[in-house]
């Protein structure tokens, strides 16, 4: 049974891989999912916003007018909200590739262009094997349509892959209008790979207090759906490596990833709830799976279900949306 894989130019035995979460913050828990099977770990994020609040620091105390920045200052998040600090980060990076012998990928999350993007050199530096850009750009300006989103975001590839030599993925919200197309471009951008998507908060709104109520809940297999769908359309038409990263949680949402197209899976959920060890029975059944189903290999599967397989890719979605809500209005 061949479970291997090729992600970001990276050989493993196979797609199942830890995605940026807490579950990196600890060493014991790291060597607990190198244990238990992780093909490669990706650590929390490294913010823009934090790497801008220290250079604006460094900068405040070597001018010697504290006062130069006040007022910018006040719109960053509180220090004490982040788990680790940008000179933390890249010595915990160090500690962690010094615990594990399973790739380590750096992950730094931001949304515009700006000297921060120069912290994946330093990352670089600190052993990453690898560099995950989170890119969220804000959809709230109504100055900056789609288009200088996408553009900006396709600078800031150009920038990071400008001063590394590792390879670079790109994590993607699922808000783009023609999401393929731009993945067409990230991908003539350098972009080693793409991982689909980022899971962003829950807002709720608190009638009687009139505050706005964030909640980031655990993931449930019914979210697979939406990547599915996003993994399925890019894949024909891309050659960087692709990532499917929420919802994933049991062998079969592994099986179905690698038919729409992904080279690998990214677990968080499921380990936050069941631990570092569920990653050996997800192993386990997805090799019992494959045996009972006649497939030899991962690689012979993969992409079997993109959108290439329909004969007018754009007509079958339209066919399958009418189906849909005439089955349901029909109720």
């Amino acid at each position: 049974m061949d479970l291997s894989t090729t992600y970001l130019g990276m050989r493993l035995p196979h797609p199942l891989m830890v995605g940026a979460s807490p579950l990196g913050d600890e060493l014991d828990t790291v060597r607990r999912l190198e244990d238990s099977g992780s093909s490669a770990i990706v650590l929390r994020s490294l913010f823009e916003e934090q790497i801008v609040r220290e250079q604006m620091a460094d900068m405040r105390y070597q001018e010697g007018n504290n006062e130069s920045f006040a007022e910018a200052t006040t719109y960053f998040p509180s220090p004490d909200m982040f788990v680790l600090g940008p000179d933390q980060y890249l010595n915990h990076l160090r500690r962690v590739k010094e615990t594990v012998n399973i790739p380590v990928i750096a992950s730094l999350n931001g949304s515009t262009l700006g000297g921060w993007l120069s912290y994946g050199r330093l990352m670089e530096q600190g052993g990453a094997d690898a560099l995950e850009l989170n890119v969220f750009s804000g959809t709230l300006d109504p100055q900056m349509s789609g288009a200088e989103i996408e553009r900006e975001i396709i600078a800031m590839v150009y920038e990071v892959k400008r001063s590394v030599k590792i390879p670079v993925a790109v994590k993607l919200s699922p808000f783009f209008t023609s999401l393929v197309h731009f993945a067409i471009q990230l991908d003539r951008a350098g972009a080693n790979g793409l991982v689909i998507f980022n899971r962003l908060y829950d807002a709720d709104i608190d009638a009687q207090e009139l505050q706005v109520i964030r909640a980031l809940r655990l993931s449930d297999s019914s979210e697979l759906l939406l990547r599915l769908r996003g993994i399925a359309a890019i894949s024909p038409f891309i050659k960087a490596s692709l990532a499917v990263t929420g919802g994933v949680h049991t062998a079969l949402d592994v099986v179905k990833s690698a038919m729409a197209g992904a080279h690998v899976t990214q677990m968080v959920s499921a380990l936050l709830k069941h631990g570092p060890e569920h990653l050996r029975v997800v192993l386990r059944d997805l090799e019992r799976w494959m045996e009972e189903n006649e497939w030899s290999s991962l690689a012979e599967m993969r992409g079997n279900m993109g959108v290439d397989r329909a004969p007018n890719p754009k007509a079958y979605e339209r066919a399958n949306y009418m189906m849909m809500l005439q089955s349901w209005e029909g109720q």
